[in-house]
């Protein structure tokens, strides 16, 4: 994506509003921002849920009873929990931040911001 030339504050913001999508702010005055997982259904939530769990408490204990016993009883879909993960990662605000990082490098003496 080509960042066009930036003339003042208002386009400043305007282009940091098109980059800055994963969290969005929550409307309440905690501070907090959500950052959302697709999901088609209940069940596929469920299932999310419960295999990053299993994946956790195995990572903690393997050698537990219970964990180990869960652990040969049922699979962990590791598949799933890596395309979560990668639903969270801020894409756009990288990309967004190596376009600043360009147009410092490239003219770093520049009074435009």
């Amino acid at each position: 994506m080509v960042v066009p030339e930036i003339k003042n504050s208002e386009e400043f913001r305007q282009l940091i509003g098109s980059y800055f999508t994963t969290i969005k702010p929550l409307n309440d005055k905690t501070g907090c921002c959500i950052a959302e997982i697709k999901v088609s259904n209940y069940c596929e939530l469920s299932y999310v849920i419960t295999n990053m769990l299993k994946l956790c408490a195995l990572a903690l204990d393997h050698e537990t009873p219970g964990i180990s016993n869960m652990a040969r009883d049922s699979s962990i879909d590791i598949a799933l929990i890596l395309k979560v993960v990668m639903q969270l990662l801020p894409l756009d605000e990288i990309e967004f931040m190596d376009e600043i990082n360009k147009m410092l490098i490239m003219n770093p003496n520049s009074t435009d911001l």
